[in-house]
């Protein structure tokens, strides 16, 4: 597995069917080759573009769409209860769901044509989660109780009907003629299936041995018994006990890092040794769901994860502050303008 290594070309033999790619790691800025009985193009709503380097007169797959979601304290959701209406006005299904001792709602389905790593919301789409939730919430929410917003990209397969609110959650799988494996659309509750059937397409292109699915009963890692609880640790599964030994080995990790957030200086250390951080988005967006849930809490511990990284990765003052500068600038994503 190697992080942030951008796809340059794919790579074809003599009778144009595809047996590598050439990549180079953005850390580095090396580049490098690898060969490959299949290649899979799994990039979700940016699937297209590997598509058309391939083959350019591929018509496109994907009709994407974008997802916003607000993020509030507690008291808008007190419980443990999950509240979703099934028909808004938009004719969509509307949910409030508690997550990490916060309230998030969703969602939206808006159509869009350009691609962003970074998505920003429209004035429209938060307006209309503001109205519709006010009416199931326990209090009614303003723009000033938004803790952060946060926009996602459907990569939902094309078909003639242009509302994509209609548009099939299932993921499908095309085999180009030069071989070139692309699995597009589908959702995050059928990824195991989606796996499954890209796998054995896969076996069958670079002429594999078949083997059965293992992983209807394989335990992943981090897998503990359910009454195996870690608190504010739980997520990280059997984990947690090696975080909360670093917070008790190194004191001055333990503390949590912001009275408003669930993170701590041991995550960020284990973030970086054992799940591959290398950006203070890693760590406050992916390994940890900070900026999701606060943005501004989180601007406020970034120079102290940029020093925590930048200890551990051996990097210098001008690493973090450019670290810091990439990261509010992603930020800015998560935050409701006036």
């Amino acid at each position: 597995m190697l992080n942030y290594a951008r796809v340059l070309r794919l790579v074809k033999n003599g009778d144009n069917s595809v047996v590598g790619l050439e990549f180079r790691d953005e850390e580095s800025r090396l580049e490098h080759g690898l060969r490959a009985r299949c290649v899979i193009n799994a990039t979700g709503a940016f699937c297209d573009t590997l598509r058309k380097q391939d083959e350019p007169s591929a018509e496109a797959m994907i009709s994407p769409s974008q997802g916003v979601h607000i993020v509030l304290d507690r008291s808008f959701l007190p419980g443990d209860t999950a509240i979703m209406v099934p028909h808004t006005r938009d004719g969509r299904v509307m949910f409030a769901i508690p997550w990490h001792g916060h309230a998030v709602v969703g969602t939206t389905d808006t159509p869009i044509t350009e691609l962003n790593l970074e998505p920003r919301p429209m004035k429209a789409e938060i307006d209309f989660l503001l109205e519709t939730a006010s009416a199931y919430l326990a209090k009614r929410p303003a723009r000033s109780d938004i803790r952060s917003v946060f926009t996602g990209i459907r990569s939902l397969v094309k078909s003639g009907n242009g509302n994509t609110a209609a548009l099939s959650r299932e993921h499908s799988i095309a085999i180009s003629k030069s071989g070139l494996l692309t699995i597009a659309g589908g959702k995050w509750t059928t990824y195991r299936k989606m796996a499954e059937d890209c796998v054995d397409h896969a076996v069958v292109l670079g002429r594999l041995e078949e083997r059965p699915c293992v992983t209807r009963s394989l335990a992943i890692h981090g897998s503990h018994r359910p009454e195996n609880r870690n608190g504010t640790l739980e997520f990280y599964g059997s984990d947690a006990v090696r975080i909360r030994e670093l917070g008790t080995t190194h004191p001055g990790l333990s503390a949590p890092l912001h009275a408003d957030l669930p993170i701590c200086g041991a995550q960020v250390v284990w973030a970086v040794h054992h799940e591959m951080a290398r950006t203070i988005d890693d760590v406050l967006a992916r390994r940890t769901r900070c900026l999701f849930l606060n943005v501004r809490a989180t601007l406020a511990i970034a120079p102290r994860v940029a020093e925590l990284m930048a200890r551990e990765l051996g990097r210098d003052e001008s690493w973090q502050q450019r670290q810091l500068e990439e990261f509010r600038a992603i930020a800015a994503c998560f935050t409701v303008g006036s």
